[in-house]
């Protein structure tokens, strides 16, 4: 039971909570006691692809947190909230909506590399202290700029809902400018105005998808935040393979929690097998450095007759290449 469920969360529990569904599944099964632990944080009120590492695959979540993610999101024009979704109140508002046309010329503003402030309603330590404590005790919270990128960022097809109102002149918007690649001219006014319109996005680690709504809704001149929020994608892992969490559940009772397990080797499709002997499986099970393989620099995954061994990294060394152990595995 080395490997990865993928499940299919839904709206309302956090990560722990799956994790704790996963344990209980498990311990509903009989299956022995083992590490669990989930490839990425997901807001409780998202949706979407969870991989979860069961046994020695907790030991790649650090990877699969590395890892670039695929999300769905819908952005309503109008209203921003504290917390930037539905959950928190008001802080701003606005008339103004945006046309199709406005919405698709500001999307390339918004894609690569972009900086980006992330949400004050959010899990990141400030002077030890989660931000989203100080934002729910009454503090003012200020967030620093984070590097992040955007790889790819569409409109998907048939979505965006318009009701042919008028802007609404003299409203304030927020002081805050939003952090992306500036244009000398606005984006074409046309067509029907959208109160909403979902978006499909590709990001690095570490992009909130709270933090570009907003920032696309403030280039258009006006406010929004998130209502749907949905992860198809995380790393190697999609929403093909996810479960759900009564499947899991009914997996677990009749013990068959292997049907549906990927194995350890599924969160690294990226990296490529290099096989090695009995002995040399020893030594690095053991954490020594292996002299002279004879393979390109890189990261590699370490195989005795398929059996994973250790995620190990070539170098160049000072005399001739050296294979030293990232992460060694106890299968």
């Amino acid at each position: 039971m080395h490997g990865w469920l993928v499940i299919d969360k839904p709206v309302g529990p956090g990560s722990t909570q799956i994790v704790s569904a996963v344990k209980r599944a498990l311990k509903a099964g009989d299956y022995p006691k083992m590490k669990v632990g989930h490839g990425g944080t997901l807001d409780p009120l998202a949706s979407g692809v969870l991989p979860v590492a069961l046994g020695e695959a907790t030991k790649l979540s650090g990877r699969m947190l590395d890892a670039d993610k695929v999300y769905d999101f819908t952005i309503s024009f109008g209203v921003e909230t504290d917390t930037l979704d539905g959950e928190g109140e008001a802080a701003f508002t606005s008339g103004a909506r945006p046309s199709l046309a406005e919405v698709r010329a500001v999307l390339p503003r918004f894609t690569g590399p972009i900086e980006q402030v992330p949400p004050a309603y959010s899990a990141l330590m400030i002077d030890g202290k989660r931000a989203y404590n100080r934002a729910r005790a009454g503090e003012a919270v200020e967030m620093k700029t984070r590097a992040v990128t955007v790889h790819s960022l569409e409109i998907l097809p048939g979505t965006g809902r318009g009701t042919a109102r008028s802007a609404v002149e003299g409203l304030a918007l927020p002081p805050e400018k939003p952090l992306h690649h500036p244009s000398d001219d606005p984006p074409p006014r046309t067509g029907e105005d959208l109160e909403s319109v979902t978006l499909t996005a590709r990001v690095s680690k570490g992009t909130y998808i709270r933090s570009l709504a907003r920032d696309i809704a403030r280039a258009l001149g006006t406010v929004g935040h998130v209502t749907m929020l949905r992860r198809t994608k995380a790393g190697p892992f999609t929403l093909d393979q996810a479960i759900s969490l009564d499947k899991l559940a009914e997996l677990g009772k009749a013990r068959q929690l292997e049907q549906t397990l990927l194995p350890l080797t599924a969160g690294l499709d990226d990296i490529p097998a290099l096989p090695v002997t009995p002995d040399q499986a020893r030594l690095l099970r053991q954490g020594r450095v292996l002299i002279g393989i004879a393979a390109q620099p890189g990261l590699y995954l370490a195989t005795d007759q398929s059996v994973p061994v250790a995620l190990v990294e070539l170098s160049e060394g000072e005399l001739r290449p050296e294979l030293r152990v990232v992460r060694g595995f106890n299968l």
